[in-house]
């Protein structure tokens, strides 16, 4: 082979850059599946460090107040049924957009949004409460871990609810094709991931500490 040939065959656009194996590169599909799936470990990982915080410091009150005398374990019971409830309306979406029915989609998402709304505004509630009571994340270590653990999963929840709202638009201009599909799959995987870590939060920070 000349040297003018050999130049021209590396230079053809048809030229492979990197070998790719003999099954070939991997699909879209279990590329973001692979990484969604590290990122959502990656955030539990954060959340079981705020646990751990909160585990350790929960007795550091300062002679300020404790949890048996903040928290409120009929609202705390209120906002378990509406993440709950949330994620089942979520799975509805899910499979409404999975069978193309757009109608039952909006549906079900406007009352995921309004369920993890509600969600939110009880917790806010609950925040403001307790700072109006002098009860702030200032006022003691277990009152920070408090405000940081469960602030961070209401920072979630907010982050979820534009993701939803993002999605919806999606859908909108769109259509359900397949990577708004797969979009979606991630979001209900990250709502529901939401919900498991609410239930430890419920039982450690809430229940446990009502006692």
């Amino acid at each position: 082979m000349s040297v003018h040939a050999a130049t021209a065959d590396l230079t053809a656009p048809h030229a492979p850059t990197i070998s790719r194996g003999a099954d070939g590169p991997a699909s879209v599909r279990i590329v973001v599946a692979y990484g969604f799936w590290i990122f959502l470990l990656s955030d539990i990982i954060m959340f079981s460090a705020f646990f751990a915080a909160y585990a350790v410091l929960s007795g550091e009150t300062a002679g300020g107040p404790a949890g048996r005398e903040l928290f409120n374990l009929r609202n705390a019971g209120i906002e378990t049924l509406c993440l709950l409830f949330s994620s089942y309306t979520c799975g509805l979406g899910i499979l409404a957009a999975t069978k193309r029915r757009i109608g039952g989609f909006y549906l079900s998402f406007a009352l995921t949004f309004a369920l993890g709304a509600t969600f939110l505004g009880f917790e806010i509630a609950e925040f403001a409460g307790m700072i109006a009571l002098g009860a702030g994340p200032a006022r003691s270590a277990f009152l920070s871990a408090f405000f940081s653990l469960v602030g961070l999963h209401g920072a979630h929840v907010t982050a979820g609810l534009i993701w939803l709202a993002f999605m919806v638009a999606q859908i909108a201009v769109k259509g359900p094709r397949d990577f708004v599909l797969r979009r979606l799959l991630c979001f209900s995987l990250f709502w529901h991931a939401l919900d498991i870590i609410w239930v430890a939060l419920l039982t450690l920070v809430y229940l446990m500490g009502a006692r």
